[in-house]
């Protein structure tokens, strides 16, 4: 009765004195959104695509030429670009850890009874629900050495962060962290909630200590929802722009988004900014693809 109930109309409706049948509707909300997709998403990938195998430039009238795989060669053979994929990777790795870390023992934390525990963790919510840029321009002025609150509070003087070669990557890793650990708590918090009461209970008429319960209960049953967490954290590390952008313009701190950003809309080089963001493109979904790879095993156990 419940499908017959899904799959048909009823008599009354407007819909059926219309005459429009299931399939008519199902059409109505599917094909535009089809279009959608279409229209947005595919439509400028495979345009893209086709730019990267051209030598083609935005900025000039000149007609785009074919190269073939040109574009590909010299980008992979640049050094140049391989250190963006370094510095990259080095961002990638402390931010996502990172918050990995933070996000998790703050969820460890807020998972028992204490006062007001809905209102902080609202107030704890708050930093991923703001803009790239005005996070980007909150801490630029904590990191300022003259008047920034984090060298008074940690007794550097006029120390340069966003200045300094050396730290200028770091200071945009600890903006990323304090910002998205936030998504990896509320994650965290819905796998902690998730674990059976009763399986703690058994731990302690068995006498474990917390160090057992949390790495044969706790972390096990947890590790996919953080799994989860780092492949969407990953992802969007990797695609980082506006908050490094706007924090610093060292040289060490140049993610392979910026690089990009200069290549197509400083250089002009439209063809080849195409191919790096394949590139790019074919990277994110190699290690996300680990990572899923990874993530099943992990729900086998």
């Amino acid at each position: 009765m419940a499908t017959t109930m899904i799959t048909t109309l009823e008599r009354s409706s407007r819909a059926a004195a219309r005459g429009l049948s299931d399939m008519s509707i199902r059409n109505l909300f599917i094909i535009p959104t089809v279009l959608f997709l279409i229209v947005f998403n595919i439509f400028p990938l495979i345009y893209s695509l086709g730019y990267s195998f051209t030598d083609f430039r935005a900025s000039t009238n000149a007609p785009a030429n074919f190269v073939g795989l040109q574009n590909y060669r010299d980008l992979l053979n640049d050094p140049y670009v391989w250190s963006n994929f370094a510095i990259t990777a080095k961002y990638v790795i402390i931010s996502v850890a990172g918050q990995l870390l933070v996000g998790f023992g703050v969820a460890m934390l807020l998972n028992r009874d204490i006062p007001l525990k809905g209102l902080i963790t609202t107030l704890l919510l708050l930093p991923m629900m703001l803009s790239m840029a005005v996070v980007g321009l909150f801490w630029k002025l904590l990191y300022d050495p003259s008047w920034g609150v984090i060298n008074y509070a940690l007794g550097l003087g006029n120390f340069e962060w966003l200045a300094d070669p050396k730290m200028a990557l770091y200071a945009v890793a600890l903006t990323d962290i304090w910002m998205w650990s936030p998504f990896v708590m509320l994650l965290s918090l819905a796998g902690l909630s998730a674990v059976p009461k009763h399986l703690y209970e058994a731990a302690a008429i068995d006498r474990a200590g917390p160090f057992y319960t949390f790495f044969r209960i706790t972390l096990p049953l947890v590790a996919p929802i953080l799994m989860i967490a780092v492949i969407f954290r990953t992802m969007e590390a990797f695609k980082t722009f506006d908050l490094a952008y706007i924090l610093t313009s060292q040289p060490t701190a140049e993610l392979i988004s910026i690089r990009l950003y200069k290549m197509a809309f400083q250089e002009w080089q439209t063809g080849r900014s195409c191919a790096m963001a394949y590139i790019v493109l074919i990277m994110v979904l190699a290690i996300t693809n680990i990572y899923v790879k990874y993530l099943n095993k992990v729900k086998e156990r």
